[in-house]
Formats: C-alpha cells, structure tokens, sequence
C-alpha cells in the first residue's frame, strides 16, 4: 500500500504541532517556570525546548520539501495556573508530555510504513532525543524526592 504525500504531510504536521504546543512551550528563557527550576535543572529543560524547536523546524522542512504547508500554528496557553507551581509538581507533567510525545510519533511511524527512509530515521532520531529527556527528567524527579 503506498501512502500519498497528503497523507504524510498530515501526519508530519500533526508531530510539528505536538512539538510546537508541548508543555516545553513554557520552559523557555525567562520563564516563570524555568526561575522555580533548580542551577542543575535549567540547562537540561532550556537543551529540551531547543530540541523542541529543533524538532519542529526539520519535520517543518521536510513537510516543504513534499510541497506541504507546514503548520505551526500554537494554541493559547491554558495552563497559565503552571506559573503557581513548584517544579516537583512539573516534572512529572513534563515526563508525561515527553511519553506522549513519543506515543505520538510512533503512531505516525506505524501509519505511514511506505515513507521515505530519510523521513523515518529522522523520526527515530527525535524519539530517542525524547527518551534521552525522559532519563533526565526522571532523574531529576528522584532527586527532588530526595530533598
């Protein structure tokens, strides 16, 4: 069965507005949400935004060069009550964010066996970034249990 481009383009904008809308969203530079991390914690979460980015901007490319339209489009942030809470409380959200992330791009790999190598190694690669995020933030969750 071959998958058409409009179906693979539909499927990659669905991982670029995953990426884009992520809890990640709020853990940038200056954020409210960053300052309540720990010294040890804030390089690791600023790493994971970039990554985000990163991750949107070459599923992005790829979607242009199958003559798509990406779509980067971002929701209005609903979870401003956040800005209230201690990072112990985040992680675990975080962690959460980053499964389903990975659930997400598993499920576009298995819908669409017929793409391009290229494509699907780059989707392999962004899932072990977020395995790779997972282990850290799993880390840091236990080391906030333990203070």
């Amino acid at each position: 069965m071959s998958t058409g481009p409009l179906a693979i383009v539909d499927a990659l904008n669905s991982l670029v507005e995953a990426e884009v809308n992520s809890l990640f969203r709020f853990m940038g530079e200056g954020s409210p949400y960053l300052n309540r991390a720990t010294a040890e914690m804030r390089k690791p979460l600023l790493g994971m935004v970039a990554t985000s980015e990163r991750h949107a901007e070459e599923i992005a490319d790829v979607i242009e060069r199958l003559n798509g339209v990406p779509s980067l489009r971002s929701v209005q942030p609903e979870e401003q009550y956040l800005a209230y809470l201690s990072i112990k409380f985040l992680i675990p959200k975080l962690i959460n964010d980053k499964k389903l992330m990975i659930e997400r791009y598993e499920n576009v790999l298995s819908s669409l066996p017929a793409v391009d190598p290229e494509i699907t190694n780059l989707l392999k690669s962004h899932i072990a970034d977020h395995q790779a995020d997972i282990a850290v933030l799993e880390k840091a969750a236990a080391d906030a249990v333990k203070r």
